[in-house]
């Protein structure tokens, strides 16, 4: 006699988060945010590997100001994703699902100037809080002021670290 028990096959539960806001506003935050969420795991990645893969005369500075930067990115990830969720939308479900909607470019060169490397990111972040700011006015058009209400923060965030990268990027003779 066989221990192996067979259970009968279940239907899944569909993923119905109820939400007050209408369908077709759950549809457009979603296809408004879940590209936001592919962006920052990009950014996240690309401000690692920066983080891991810096050298010079300034490595210690840059070092822990790209950690700091990226526990920042890491952080946007899961709230962006979950906002998606917690308005009954669906979320990123695998790498290739970042590399499909991502808009920030992936950098695999094997060796990156310090200089290059933060102002590569610093366009990444600017970029990142203009694509914010299109989101956005998809929350305030379909009156989402809690998506609004987070993506602020993220523009103000993404913001300060394009501002520490400009600085930190300029020279002598730009000062």
């Amino acid at each position: 006699m066989s221990k192996v028990r067979h259970l009968e096959p279940r239907t899944p539960a569909p993923l119905a988060t109820p939400t007050d806001l209408p369908a077709d506003a759950v549809a457009a935050l979603s296809a408004a945010l879940n590209p936001l969420v592919a962006d920052v795991f990009a950014l996240y990645v690309k401000t690692k590997n920066f983080h891991w893969h810096v050298s010079g005369p300034h490595f210690r500075d840059y070092h822990l100001l790209l950690d700091e930067h990226a526990e920042q990115i890491f952080a946007t990830i899961d709230e962006l994703a979950e906002r998606v969720r917690k308005i009954g939308g669906r979320t990123l479900r695998s790498i290739g699902h970042v590399a499909r909607l991502q808009r920030v470019a992936d950098n695999d060169a094997d060796f990156v100037a310090p200089a290059d490397m933060l102002r590569e990111l610093m366009e990444d972040n600017k970029a990142l809080a203009a694509n914010l700011r299109k989101a956005h006015k998809v929350a305030d058009d379909h009156d989402d002021v809690a998506s609004a209400s987070l993506i602020e923060n993220f523009i103000d965030q993404a913001e300060r670290r394009t501002w520490f990268l400009f600085e930190a990027t300029r020279t002598a003779d730009e000062r």
